[in-house]
């Protein structure tokens, strides 16, 4: 179950810069490393090997992608960018069925209207995080209508979990 959690905007964009510069320096170094190895091996002196070259790159993303989601993802330092990966890919998940909540949403779906106050929340994280004010302030009245529904209908505005559950509700109606 994904839970949104507090972060400053300001530190997390701070933390996001530093880890994608390490991955890309790591990536760099890999890449470069590779295609000087494919090269030295398997290359002709003074042929052509653009092959080994783009093969090293290859390897060198290749590597680097299991590099950050295998031992890297666990780290400390990488833990704001995989919390904001997480945020958008449940994000999207909501996105993905939203023609289904809003019409449930209109129907009084619990699920639903849960459902939809956590992508309102998780999206305004997002975009907080992202500094993004101007896609910010067009969500504004659509989750102040909602939240109006939520108080009449007494439900509880604060959720900050996704549900599963209320996935599979959406989904199965």
């Amino acid at each position: 179950m994904f839970e949104i959690k507090p972060f400053d905007p300001q530190a997390y964009r701070r933390q996001t810069r530093r880890s994608t510069m390490l991955v890309a320096v790591i990536f760099v170094a890999l890449a470069m490393l590779l295609s000087s190895l494919a090269v030295m091996l398997f290359g002709e002196p003074g042929g052509d090997n653009f092959r080994f070259n783009v093969g090293g790159v290859l390897a060198g993303v290749v590597l680097t992608v299991a590099l950050v989601r295998g031992p890297f993802w666990s780290q400390a330092w990488l833990a704001p960018a995989v919390y904001g990966w997480q945020l958008k890919r449940n994000l999207m998940r909501v996105t993905n069925l939203m023609h289904k909540v809003n019409e449930q949403v209109q129907a009084n779906d619990p699920s639903a209207i849960k459902l939809l106050r956590f992508y309102h929340l998780g999206l305004t994280q997002m975009h907080e995080l992202d500094a993004n004010s101007s896609a910010q302030a067009q969500l504004v009245r659509d989750m102040d209508a909602h939240k109006a529904k939520m108080q009449a209908l007494g439900i509880e505005l604060e959720q900050p979990r996704l549900d599963p559950a209320w996935l599979e509700a959406v989904k199965g109606r």
